[in-house]
């Protein structure tokens, strides 16, 4: 696992399905509700050229960023304004084969934390179905990776989200999270135990 903060040449965008695919190949063995969405995303885009393009409108790939305070260990969550849940920063993919990168400038757009690096590969797969207003109902093919903020950062939202708030890992409970977020942050929590070694 390697952190790449912007500017990394490994960061430069690309529109690029198979690179995509290549991320989701990647992602170390998980549970079997990872490996499960592992199969699903991989049938989807091997189906779906658009894949990466909401237009893609019955599924679709993102990128989300399970964003941690390395000298805490507290992770961010916001509350977004149209799904009303709180939630790891992330978005659509807009094209974007590079996931890492969408993952990182989703989280930079969401928090306003600079100097945030992302850990490649990503650490997570998580197919859900959302709902937002004035859109059918469709899945976010989640491809997830861990993000390292400076200790000490402060967040700022934008419209998105109603509020943000670092958390520690044990009151998750308290926030409503789903399962795939309760994994997420099991996950990060060993993943940034991997790179301070």
């Amino acid at each position: 696992m390697e952190l790449l903060e912007a500017g990394d040449c490994r960061l430069a965008q690309r529109f690029d399905l198979h690179l995509a695919r290549q991320a989701v190949v990647e992602v170390p063995l998980g549970d079997q509700a990872v490996e499960e969405a592992r199969q699903q995303m991989l049938r989807w885009i091997d189906g779906h050229p658009d894949a990466l393009l909401r237009t893609c409108l019955d599924a679709h790939l993102t990128a989300s960023a399970l964003v941690v305070d390395p000298s805490s260990g507290a992770v961010l969550l916001l509350h977004h304004r149209k799904l009303q849940r709180w939630l790891q920063p992330g978005g659509h993919a807009d094209g974007e084969g590079n996931l890492a990168a969408a993952a990182l400038r989703e989280a930079v757009e969401e928090t306003g934390i600079p100097g945030l690096r992302v850990a490649v590969p990503a650490i997570d797969l998580d197919v859900h179905r959302v709902a937002p207003p004035a859109e059918g109902p469709h899945l976010h093919l989640d491809v997830r990776y861990l993000v390292v903020a400076p200790a000490g950062a402060r967040p700022e939202g934008n419209h998105e989200s109603t509020d943000l708030r670092w958390v520690d890992p044990s009151e998750l409970e308290a926030y409503d999270v789903d399962d795939g977020l309760r994994r997420l942050v099991l996950v990060g929590q060993q993943a940034l135990t991997t790179l301070a070694r």
